[in-house]
């Protein structure tokens, strides 16, 4: 493999691990982390420390996704007004966010993880 090829990869997994940090901010980000880092882990001759990080940053996208759907589903007796004043609707509430706090705090652990392991130039698991 060449210089150039291993340069360009180590940027597009750079640039996924930013995508993946500002999913913090906006769900749009997530698409563009996932593309590419399926894209490099779909590449052929690619180094195994960068293969580990594009399998890292893809696992942990979905798994946040899985988190934050099944957050989203305590929230859904919100939009009924008539059960508004139910105590259950509370304990939903509070409990899908907890789920979201817990989905947010879990992408942020494996972006610290995955990204003092990148700068190491170490595979990540």
């Amino acid at each position: 493999m060449s210089v150039e090829q291993n340069k360009k990869q180590e940027k597009h997994i750079l640039i996924a691990y930013l995508l993946m940090l500002l999913t913090i901010l906006s769900v749009v980000p997530i698409i563009m982390a996932y593309w590419l880092a399926f894209r490099i882990s779909h590449t052929t001759n690619v180094e195994v420390w960068l293969n580990s990080h594009a399998l890292w940053i893809a696992r942990s996208l979905m798994i946040f996704v899985c988190i934050a759907i099944f957050a989203a589903l305590w929230f859904i007796p919100l939009g009924f007004f008539a059960w508004n004043s139910s105590t259950w609707v509370n304990a939903s509430v509070m409990i899908g966010g907890f789920f979201a706090i817990t989905a947010w705090l879990y992408l942020i652990n494996a972006w610290l993880k995955g990204i003092i392991r990148y700068f190491q130039r170490k595979p990540v698991y």
